[in-house]
């Protein structure tokens, strides 16, 4: 009886040690990020430093996924198709080629605006800019987050602290512009809709990230959103339609089906990606059974956010749900698309350090929460590849979970 009872009491301590956490206070807080800010930077410094002509020790080209949109640039400077699969791989091996190493091109033509440019550059400039521009970007609309939560910390050491951010920089991918499109929107929404519209509207340049978006903006009647997305969509697959063919979007349809095939056969690689559909996948279940509990997460996301935002105004909890929601809705998220869940742990913590109401401050799990979501970017692949342990996904529900308790608890 002595060592039943104290094992609960042992079992109770540690379960109150993850609820409450109250020894991850700022000051540890900071010098854990120092030490992910300084193992991120060491990283990347040696990355390059080793590097030889471009290509880092395991034989990958720096900006790994950016190839494909330099190439697809060049094709369109070229008057090439770049949605065909077959010139697309000629295009892209003419420049590197190395066995199995081939990032194809999925993106809808709106997208192709923003490749057209940097087919005028060699790789590199192009590389460059791209991050700086698309980086410098995200860091802006970061900021205005950074600012409302009032975190004490400084922006640049968050910034460099979290691991989904060098993930980004190493892929070369799209992931802090569509984030900084939809983070900068979400802000916007009550006092510039227009504005908020129009970012929303260049955001269907990945459209899985938008799932969620109709759904609260529809319930929180905010109809100026919902008319500026639309016609900015609309004109935007106008203006590439004009300037490369209608024929690009046939072209494309064609290449999601691909998309589709590759995903679902883990072409990419489940290990690689965060959706619970990859996470069943990886761990054995069948086709079926992973779509079907993704389809299930998926409803299950957007009738909570559909019900945390019916008959209330939009506010900057509901723009972190909407958010936070974002990746746990598709089943095509990398890890490199995790940049997106800093602005809802920016909002949770504000609530936490300040609360909406006088004194109300943290509450049990919500720095779990923070702690997990933040560094389980720098871990869920290594963890998927090697061992077959997907994380990400529960990281992002209990975030989502966190988000959306504080959301229900405010006044209506």
């Amino acid at each position: 009886m002595d060592f039943a009872a104290g094992a609960l009491q042992t079992g109770a301590m540690g379960a109150d040690f993850l609820r409450r956490m109250d020894w991850l206070g700022a000051r540890r807080v900071t010098a854990y990020l120092r030490l992910f800010a300084a193992v991120n930077a060491i990283m990347l410094v040696w990355l390059v430093a080793t590097s030889h002509d471009g290509v880092d020790l395991n034989g990958y080209l720096l900006g790994s996924d950016f190839i494909s949109f330099w190439t697809t640039g060049h094709m369109l400077v070229d008057h090439a198709n770049p949605y065909d699969g077959a010139a697309h791989i000629l295009a892209q091996r003419t420049y590197y080629s190395a066995e199995g190493a081939y990032t194809a091109f999925y993106y809808p033509p709106s997208f192709l605006l923003f490749c057209w440019p940097l087919g005028w550059l060699s790789y590199f400039p192009a590389l460059g800019l791209w991050l700086l521009a698309t980086g410098a970007f995200y860091l802006a609309v970061l900021r205005r987050w950074w600012r409302d939560a009032g975190t004490g910390v400084p922006l640049w050491l968050l910034f460099v602290a979290f691991p989904a951010v060098p993930i980004v920089v190493t892929h070369g991918q799209t992931a802090f512009l569509v984030a900084g499109l939809l983070g900068l929107g979400a802000c916007l929404v009550p006092a510039r809709p227009w504005l908020a519209g129009v970012l929303f509207g260049l955001a269907t340049i990945k459209p899985q990230f938008g799932l969620l978006l109709p759904l609260v903006l529809l319930a929180t009647w905010e109809w100026r959103v919902i008319a500026a997305a639309g016609v900015t969509a609309l004109l935007l697959a106008l203006l590439s339609a004009g300037l490369f063919g209608g024929q690009a979007w046939i072209d494309w349809l064609g290449a999601s089906e691909r998309a589709q095939v590759a995903m679902a056969h883990g072409q990419i690689g489940y290990g690689k990606m965060m959706s619970p559909f990859a996470a069943l996948r990886l761990l054995g279940a069948s086709m079926t059974v992973s779509y079907v509990v993704q389809a299930v997460t998926t409803l299950a996301v957007a009738l909570l956010v559909l019900k945390a935002s019916w008959r209330r105004d939009w506010t900057q909890g509901l723009a972190a749900l909407t958010l936070a929601g974002a990746p746990l809705a598709t089943p095509y998220v990398l890890d490199y698309d995790m940049v997106i869940l800093a602005f809802p742990m920016l909002w949770l913590v504000g609530q936490g350090l300040h609360g909406s109401c006088p004194g109300e401050g943290w509450r049990d799990w919500e720095r779990l929460a923070l702690f997990v979501a933040f560094a389980a970017p720098a871990l869920a692949r290594p963890l998927a590849l090697q061992i077959g342990l997907p994380i990400m996904p529960l990281a992002m529900l209990l975030l989502f979970w966190t988000i959306r308790r504080r959301v229900m608890a405010a006044p209506s």
